[in-house]
């Protein structure tokens, strides 16, 4: 079988890389996106404060305080494991690990029922720590399988199947508790179950299909674990041609801090600025679930071809125009026009930030600079969120003024993007040989 003409070359004595091995790649954004869908956004996180802890007044605190913890863990963690993972050829193996870390700890929230506070919150910090970690290895495949010119349209299809992936999973569970008769303190738990086989199921082609082409590099663990150091540390401060990367993920941190505030808060939002039942606002994150996977498909179609600064540029002008209407919304018309542009955009953004971090990423580095990546995403997980909660509390809950000062994140993203020269990157990264 030949090889796609967007697949990345590799020496003769390295498997080739097939059709089949980069759907596997993009499969695993299906399996691991029910996961979030259900556990941190829709279903899991409302149960532990309601059902959990007995919908106690420390509850949401506790509920994100894990989460923060998770992030941390990540945020410290991810580059050196990832520097690891390159010089000692174990992407794969550390994905393979991450992976049933989760699948695991997702499962054992299934056993969780009122009073279990502290089992719980242990279970959330470990296996959302595992999905960081997962999500930025997978990500660090996608320099080896395809060209720099296809990696905005590849990106682009990961990402629309995973937010296809986090509907399936999100739906199946809505069913499972809405359409079999169960009382909800049954039924809830029982869909970390269905999550966590829906996540282990949906993964196998991942592990059967994607090829690990890395070299290990010689040396005793010490040696490797030193020159893993070395090498974060180098790329923080934008040495070795990295300063056009170090740019651009001062501007992932802005705009990602505004990107997963919208993802934490919008149904507090639509519920506490908007009027916004309980039902309206689930229908609401599921059609935003489909424009978000139209976004990611379609922006990573033409995003190798209009650049990817220029439609990564274009989606944050997006957000801020959707966070604008959102603001001013005064009927259900327009908070839905606001909702499937915040999904376009949130698509389009994610798709694209991917692929550009691995288009100015350094050949034999991928799971360095995307652990850089994931550190970058999980600051702003904790920033933006932490920055409306402020804002709402300094302000007497008033959300509208909450969700107008999360545009600035985008704002300053969009400014910090016009400083990262994309070619320049790209050809620092890439020497030629």
């Amino acid at each position: 079988m030949v090889s796609p003409d967007w697949a990345a070359p590799h020496p003769p004595d390295l498997p080739p890389v097939r059709r089949r091995e980069v759907f596997a790649w993009a499969l695993f954004d299906f399996a691991n996106s029910g996961y979030t869908t259900v556990v941190i956004t829709a279903v899991f996180n409302a149960w532990f404060v309601a059902g959990i802890a007995g919908g106690a007044s420390w509850a949401t605190l506790a509920w994100t305080a894990a989460l923060s913890l998770s992030y941390a863990l990540n945020l410290l963690s991810s580059p050196l494991l990832g520097a690891w993972a390159d010089l000692r050829a174990q992407k794969r193996g550390l994905l393979l690990a991450s992976t049933a870390l989760c699948v695991a700890a997702t499962a054992a929230l299934s056993l969780c029922g009122p009073g279990d506070v502290a089992l719980a919150l242990a279970l959330v910090v470990v296996s959302n720590f595992a999905f960081g970690m997962g999500e930025n290895l997978i990500a660090a495949f996608l320099p080896e399988l395809v060209k720099p010119q296809a990696m905005g349209k590849v990106s682009g299809w990961g990402w629309g199947l995973g937010y296809l992936g986090g509907l399936a999973t999100l739906v199946l569970c809505l069913w499972w508790i809405q359409g079999t008769g169960r009382s909800a303190q049954v039924a809830v738990p029982q869909t970390l179950l269905l999550t966590s086989l829906a996540f282990a199921f949906a993964a196998l082609p991942t592990f059967f299909l994607l090829r690990e082409r890395a070299r290990p590099q010689p040396g005793s663990q010490a040696r490797v674990w030193t020159l893993a150091r070395t090498r974060v540390r180098e790329a923080l401060r934008g040495g070795a041609g990295l300063l056009d990367l170090r740019r651009l993920l001062a501007c992932i941190v802005c705009y990602q801090a505004g990107v997963q505030t919208v993802i934490a808060l919008a149904a507090i939002y639509t519920q506490e600025a908007l009027g916004f039942t309980t039902a309206q606002s689930i229908t609401l994150i599921l059609v935003v679930n489909l424009t978000a996977a139209a976004g990611a498909f379609a922006f990573g179609q033409v995003q190798d071809r209009l650049g990817h600064r220029r439609v990564l540029a274009f989606t944050l002008i997006g957000w801020i125009a959707a966070i604008a209407m959102m603001w001013a919304a005064q009927d259900l018309a327009t908070v839905w026009i606001a909702a499937n542009l915040v999904g376009l955009c949130l698509g389009a953004s994610q798709s694209a930030g991917r692929a550009l971090v691995g288009y100015l990423c350094p050949p034999k580095r991928e799971a360095e600079i995307f652990g850089l990546w994931g550190m970058a995403v999980k600051l702003a997980s904790i920033l933006g969120p932490l920055g409306y909660g402020l804002v709402s509390a300094l302000t007497a809950g008033n959300h509208r003024i909450a969700i107008a000062v999360t545009a600035a994140f985008f704002v300053a993203g969009l400014l910090l993007l016009a400083r990262v020269d994309v070619a320049r990157g790209h050809a620092l990264a890439h020497p030629p040989r």
